[in-house]
């Protein structure tokens, strides 16, 4: 089944070109069935591509899904066109009386700031305190993951000594974790940070559980008891090349930045990075879809 876009989002065509298939709003509107709604809060500079990157995953499921994306308003995008917001993402104050079945938070290039600093913290607790009400199900993203922990449990992050920096393996803690069904014994994530969240603090709350963890960069996936917010540190959405361009983006500035690990062949930037996490990703989102939005959250969204 396809996932519901707008007609005229840069993504469509790329998409199309990747035999994704994808529904305009208008062919959506004749057929006799609820999509799933979704929301996704994109905090990303790289915008078009973490778009891209969503959708494609999130279309890789037989159900249909109406998206929408969300910006914050206290903060203007510098790496996409005005237009391009204004058309595609709405505030927070257009979508405040609505109801979704998930929501995803991605994550933003702030982590190495306090979390009060970032000029739209006080509206990402606003909208993160909204999603109790109404979203059935959240799924957070890298910095958005940590960003959602301080604000709901008070779980701080760390400096690291380097930045966690490339493709790492990862076991599941907990293979009966529907999240986790169907991921081999050892799987990889892409990594691209310079903080973490410590096992030991989360341990410490009751109400989360780690389902997901690697040697090297560790906390993976920490989810709620109710199975109705996920908290990922990774990005299993990254393209072939995103730690390339990051990389090669660094080096350009001139910053201390280590090549990244398990990634380029014979760590020869020459060569094409080999994506080993493609199969992941695409379990790991298709397990949120179908066990934790699908299958629980109720047809009528009013109910929420």
């Amino acid at each position: 089944m396809p996932i519901r876009i707008d007609n005229e989002l840069p993504a469509k065509q790329k998409l199309e070109i990747e035999n994704i298939f994808v529904m305009s709003n208008l062919r959506a509107d004749t057929q006799d069935i609820r999509p799933l709604k979704i929301i996704i809060l994109n905090l990303m500079p790289t915008k078009l591509e973490t778009e891209t990157q969503l959708l494609r995953l999130l279309s890789n499921s037989p159900l249909q899904l109406d998206i929408e994306f969300l910006q914050v308003a206290t903060h203007k995008a510098k790496n996409v066109s005005k237009s391009h917001m204004d058309k595609f993402y709405k505030t927070f104050d257009e979508v405040s009386e609505n109801k979704y079945d998930g929501m995803i938070i991605t994550g933003a290039p702030v982590e190495q700031m306090k979390f009060e600093e970032v000029d739209y913290w006080d509206e990402l607790c606003k909208i993160m305190d909204w999603s109790k009400t109404n979203v059935y199900s959240t799924f957070h993203i890298c910095w958005g993951a940590q960003a959602a922990l301080y604000y709901h449990y008070g779980i701080k992050k760390y400096k690291t000594p380097k930045k966690i920096f490339g493709i790492f393996p990862h076991t599941c803690l907990d293979d009966t974790h529907p999240l986790m069904r169907g991921l081999d014994d050892v799987y990889y994530v892409p990594h691209s940070r310079h903080t973490e969240i410590k096992m030991s603090d989360i341990a410490q709350v009751k109400d989360l559980q780690i389902i997901s963890y690697s040697e090297e960069a560790g906390v993976h996936i920490v989810s709620d008891m109710e199975c109705r917010n996920f908290f990922v540190t990774g990005h299993s959405e990254y393209d072939r090349d995103t730690l390339a361009k990051e990389y090669f983006r660094d080096l350009s500035k001139g910053l201390d930045i280590d090549m990244p690990v398990n990634y380029f062949p014979n760590n020869d930037t020459n060569l094409v990075p080999k994506m080993t996490w493609k199969g992941t990703a695409n379990l790991i989102f298709n397990n949120w879809l179908n066990y934790f939005v699908y299958q629980k959250t109720p047809y009528d969204l009013s109910t929420l």
